[in-house]
């Protein structure tokens, strides 16, 4: 049977997007976007875990996040906008398992939930990293490293870059890679893949007139250069 995910977010078009993620990934889901009726849903539902907005009317997250830690030991990832640092440590010492700030990519959001229900349950499995050549890409931890150097990348051009790395060599059209990069700004604008590409072109120190990683094949998209491929 499913895991169920209780959803707690008051934004309807982020609760509806990591709602469509979260079941695809095969998760039952339960979304509620009022503080008040969240810690009812939680007593009722039983979910596997939760995903909690610190920002909710009625009763913060915070507030939530408190009363669920005195009731149950059920996972809790937050989510929130806020950047201080102090909001964190508070949640994190509450209880919560995880923090994600927005904007977030959904997939993110996705990967850690997996990453603690697994730990969370005492499961062993090893991180999914890629690796091309020096390039190497952590799917679980959202990180990038350049011969061992950390790569600070947007959600956006993390997921780009793990959507080539997923078959190096493989050209990938721009709506194909638009799919990797679903959201409400990216509707419709094909080119918008273009900007990000050039962006993270910048960010591996990659030249697009002679590409060490991501070459462009015109009238097509885009692909990974394999390590043992000799650009010309």
């Amino acid at each position: 049977m499913a895991d169920r995910i209780l959803l707690v977010e008051d934004e309807k078009q982020i609760a509806r997007t990591l709602r469509l993620y979260l079941e695809q990934a095969g998760f039952q889901v339960t979304t509620m976007d009022d503080g008040a009726l969240a810690l009812p849903a939680f007593r009722r539902e039983r979910p596997a875990l939760v995903i909690l907005d610190l920002n909710l009317p009625h009763v913060d997250g915070l507030d939530l996040c408190r009363q669920m830690r005195r009731e149950s030991d059920t996972p809790i990832i937050m989510l929130t906008a806020r950047i201080e640092e102090a909001d964190r440590l508070i949640g994190l010492e509450l209880g919560a398992d995880d923090y994600v700030s927005k904007p977030f990519s959904p997939r993110e959001v996705v990967a850690r939930v997996r990453a603690v229900l697994r730990r969370t349950r005492g499961e062993v499995q090893p991180p999914e990293v890629r690796r091309v050549g020096d390039l190497e890409v952590d799917l679980e931890r959202h990180q990038v490293s350049l011969a061992g150097a950390a790569v600070d990348l947007t959600p956006l051009e993390f997921d780009l870059l793990a959507a080539l790395t997923r078959r190096p060599g493989q050209v990938f059209s721009r709506l194909q890679l638009l799919d990797q990069l679903q959201g409400e700004a990216f509707e419709g604008f094909e080119r918008a893949v273009d900007q990000h590409v050039k962006n993270l072109r910048a960010k591996l120190g990659d030249d697009a007139r002679h590409p060490r990683y991501i070459e462009t094949v015109f009238g097509v998209g885009y692909r990974l250069i394999r390590p043992d491929e000799d650009y010309a």
